[in-house]
């Protein structure tokens, strides 16, 4: 996902982007350990959107509270 996809969302929507990507890190590791997953940089992906998503949301919450 991009950056500016995410920073067009608020922060309940950060929330559950965050939720959804990590559902699915969890299934695509759980492909792994049953040898289903043929792509394995999938894992690597999802890692680093779940990174990009949470470092979005935390920047969002600092933004409300210094305005505040």
């Amino acid at each position: 996902m991009k950056t500016t996809e995410l920073r067009q969302k608020d922060v309940a929507g950060l929330k559950a982007e965050v939720k959804e990507l990590q559902k699915a890190h969890f299934g695509l590791r759980m492909q792994k350990a049953t040898q289903q997953l043929n792509n394995t940089a999938t894992i690597r992906i999802a890692r680093r959107d779940i990174a990009r998503a949470k470092t979005i949301l935390v920047e969002k919450l600092a933004a409300d509270t210094s305005a505040k």
